[in-house]
């Protein structure tokens, strides 16, 4: 798996609603493709189709199962990326420094 890519493109995709919505429900655990089609009243190309991106990269793994596909996401690895963004050190700093002024 290429780890090169571009972390401010990868932030921004996670972001976005259409793929947060999925990354949602794989919070606490792996989810087939049947409970996420019913549940978001997507199709499983449409879950595909969002999520090729952090498939591509690792922050999602699709496994087929018979005629399910699993989805699980590396919480470990989403954590990371967002716990290590500047922009994150940048507001919690500057939420520190405004609450020590504040106090």
């Amino acid at each position: 798996m290429n780890q090169n890519f571009d972390k401010r493109k990868m932030i921004e995709t996670l972001t976005d609603p259409d793929v947060s919505m999925i990354l949602v429900e794989l919070e606490n655990g792996e989810k087939d493709s049947i409970y996420l089609t019913e549940k978001l009243g997507i199709t499983l190309d449409e879950i595909k189709a969002r999520l090729s991106n952090v498939t591509a990269y690792g922050f999602v793994t699709m496994n087929q199962n018979g005629d399910r596909t699993i989805f699980r996401a590396d919480m470990d690895k989403l954590n990371g990326i967002m716990e290590s963004d500047e922009n994150f050190t940048n507001i919690e700093d500057g939420l520190t420094e405004l609450d020590q002024y504040l106090n």
